[in-house]
């Protein structure tokens, strides 16, 4: 079976995780999906296969070689993003893509432009799986688990492929910033692993944003408009007045490459009360850390002007930066880069303006860079990925499982 068969299938799952039930996983969807892929492991003839009680799901490809290989592991996550709808998605494969827009709904006029989405352009001749426009594709990272499978079935139907043990984990409620929460380090018992849960075809990362979530509260005082004079304090305006008071062009709109931001994701109020969500991302530890002294800053300055009960925050830290954890292990990056030009891909190595489970696994003990999956413009009805970039996915764990035994 290859990676797009599998891929078809396992977006049949709604798995959109969900950051307030406080479950793991957060939706049962999730533990649905993980429940299938059980049975399919087991079915390929993988071994260990397990299913814990949080939805985390490992299993074994045991050695098959008489002298010491680092054990090593791949890593992909069973949640899709709560961003965008991923129930009833319905992908549609556009063969041999010729280059120009691709109209994805037409009776709601959904088109994914060229001119948007100019990187589209160079998979000119190549098969694409997109979107009906009304729901997420899935591919992050549903086609980094296809990836993996579809790589582990081929190492098994050619034994004489020499590898050493190698461990497939996947997880729950990655998109929530919890994917790591209840993995167990010990229990997977590799030396280093890989997230597959990157963008583009060779994309290779070690460095990733130092992440952290802003909660601000704002408490009003609801007065008649009529009687309101020096009375009224209206919650919204002052969470107008905040966003207003953070830098306008340090916005995921504004940057790129390692430049950090403060990102809005929600907001909600009335007179009487008003929230605010924000998420804070900077490579940089310092100016990470400057950039939450700074949302603190201005709680206070608009304390100090209306009240100091009128608005509080609350920040937590998510993940931080790993590669302080991946410099010293760089050989796993190169072992990776020289796969990749094995099998004719260009590496592409870029900081991730995001996260994975690999940051966090990274600062637990299992050093974890990230490989690509393949797709592109991931959360949202624009998602779309190349069958051949999953191809060539399977086709780089085989290869990275491969050489490592050879510089054993």
């Amino acid at each position: 079976m290859e990676p797009l068969e599998r891929f078809l299938k396992y977006v049949s799952f709604a798995t959109a995780s969900d950051e307030n039930t406080n479950l793991t996983p957060s939706t049962p969807g999730q533990f649905e999906f993980a429940k299938y892929l059980v049975e399919e492991l087991k079915s390929i003839g993988l071994q260990e296969v397990d299913l814990d009680t949080n939805g985390y799901v490992m299993a074994t490809l045991p050695s098959n070689v008489d002298k010491d290989v680092p054990a090593i592991g791949f890593i992909a996550h069973l949640d899709t993003s709560p961003e965008a709808s991923g129930k009833n998605v319905k992908p549609r494969l556009v063969r041999n893509y010729e280059g120009g827009d691709i109209l994805l709904n037409e009776e709601k006029a959904v088109v994914m432009k060229t001119k948007v989405f100019p990187e589209i352009r160079q998979y000119m001749g190549e098969d694409i799986l997109v979107t009906d426009g009304t729901t997420l594709l899935g591919a992050d990272d549903k086609a980094g688990i296809a990836e993996i499978v579809t790589a582990m079935q081929y190492l098994i139907a050619h034994p004489e492929i020499r590898h050493g043990k190698i461990r497939i984990g996947f997880t729950p409620d990655e998109e929530i910033g919890k994917g790591a929460d209840f993995f167990d380090v010990e229990k997977f018992g590799c030396d280093w692993a890989y997230t597959v849960d990157g963008g583009e075809i060779g994309e290779l990362e070690y460095e990733n944003f130092n992440a952290a979530s802003a909660k601000i509260t704002f408490n009003g005082r609801n007065v008649h408009p009529g009687y309101a004079y020096h009375k009224m304090i209206n919650a919204m305006r002052l969470a107008a007045q905040f966003i207003n008071m953070l830098p306008r062009y340090e916005t995921p709109e504004h940057t790129e490459d390692y430049e950090g931001f403060f990102h809005l994701t929600s907001m909600e109020g009335t007179v009487e009360s008003a929230t605010l969500h924000y998420i804070v991302r900077d490579h940089d530890k310092n100016k990470f850390e400057r950039r939450k002294k700074e949302m603190q800053h201005l709680v206070n300055k608009i304390n100090g002007e209306f009240g100091s009960d009128i608005v509080e925050i609350e920040l937590k830290d998510q993940y931080y930066n790993m590669r302080e954890k991946i410099e010293p292990v760089m050989h796993i990056i190169k072992l990776a880069e020289q796969s990749m030009k094995e099998v004719g891909i260009k590496p592409k190595v870029r900081p991730i303006r995001g996260g994975t489970d690999g940051a966090r696994l990274s600062f637990m003990g299992l050093p974890c860079p990230n490989l690509f999956a393949g797709g592109h413009n991931f959360h949202g009805r624009f998602e779309y990925i190349p069958v051949q970039s999953m191809e060539k996915a399977s086709e780089l764990i085989v290869k990275i499982i491969e050489n490592l035994e050879k510089k054993s």
